[in-house]
Formats: C-alpha cells, structure tokens, sequence
C-alpha cells in the first residue's frame, strides 16, 4: 500500500499470489471518486462543520457510507464491509462515530448564524 493525498490508498497489483481483494467494485468507486475529485471537494465544502478534535474527515465518512450503499449495504452497520478491508478503503470510521452525523443535515456550521433546525419540530 503506498501513502496518497486522497482519501483512499492507491492499490498495486502483483502476481505474488496474495489475498484478493473482496470488494473488488469499490476499487473502481474509490478510484472514480479519487478521478472526480470528489474527496477533495467535499472534504473542503464541509470543512466547516469539522470539529477541530475530530479523528474523521465528515467528507471520508461520507463516501465510505455512499461506498457502503453502492456495495450493498443498507445500514449503517453495513459499514463493516467497507471497515475490513482496510488496504483498500483507508482507515474507515467506527458505528459509533457515525451517531453524529445524521445531525448535520440542514444545520449550519458554528458562526454562520441561527441554525434553522434549532429547537424542537413544530407541526405544520
């Protein structure tokens, strides 16, 4: 595995004889959002809402949870596939770290003003 400015490691391929990879379709994703630029642009788009002691890139967990979906998965918990194969998929964020995230939607990084999911939902 060679180190990459990405989110996600660059495979090599060899004749050795190793292990396979077992999700040989997120080589493609990861290598298509590595080509796109999509890891660089959402890790700076959602810099903001980076908690300055945060382990995970918001970004990072993103794509590793659209990974997820794209490879079958249809729970958070689903993640672990991704999780398991770390020499293709980087370091990838624990269940728990994901519990914030769904929190983020429609809320507005600190500074930029009230937030309008502030406070309880009122019916309509």
């Amino acid at each position: 595995m060679k180190k990459t400015t990405g989110f996600y490691p660059r495979l090599r391929v060899d004749a050795k004889g190793g292990s396979a990879v077992g999700q040989a379709g997120g080589v493609l994703l990861t290598s298509a959002v590595r080509a796109a630029g999509l890891d660089a642009a959402l890790s700076t788009a959602l810099a903001p809402w980076r908690a300055s002691s945060a382990v995970h890139d918001p970004a990072k967990v993103l794509v590793d949870l659209a990974l997820t979906l794209a490879l079958g998965g249809d729970t958070r918990s689903d993640l672990a596939v991704v999780r398991a194969e770390p020499a293709v998929f980087g370091r990838v964020a624990s269940d728990p770290a994901l519990v914030p995230a769904p929190h983020l939607v429609g809320v507005r990084p600190a500074g930029a003003g009230r937030s309008r999911t502030s406070g309880p939902a009122r019916p309509r």
